[in-house]
């Protein structure tokens, strides 16, 4: 078991910023900006490559709402996934990050 299927499972605790029943947002405990949250959808799936059309839909308008309660979406923000081991991605569970702008 992962990490973050320990967080959605209470087994670590973490600081939530949002939760329905298919998605989870918490903030990173090693930020890399101002604001850095990060976004897992409950369910296991690996990375991106492994998400359908249809839960990627419902995933992006849960993050729209992530962004709006840290109330970045007017000054900017960064919005990103690794895909693969190749690509930095640590934890094999789907997750996006959300990093405000800072002007970088």
């Amino acid at each position: 078991m992962n990490v973050f299927e320990k967080i959605i499972q209470g087994e670590i605790p973490c600081s939530k910023i949002l939760e329905n029943e298919r998605f989870l947002s918490f903030y990173d405990i090693n930020p890399k900006a101002k604001v850095h949250a990060l976004v897992i959808p409950k369910q296991s799936i690996q990375d991106f490559n492994g998400i359908t059309p249809e839960l990627m839909a419902q995933m992006t308008s849960f993050i729209f709402e992530v962004v709006e309660k840290l109330g970045i979406k007017e000054e900017g923000y960064k919005l990103l996934t690794n895909v693969g081991k190749n690509a930095g991605q640590e934890v094999m569970h789907l997750h996006f990050h959300i990093l405000s702008g800072d002007k970088h």
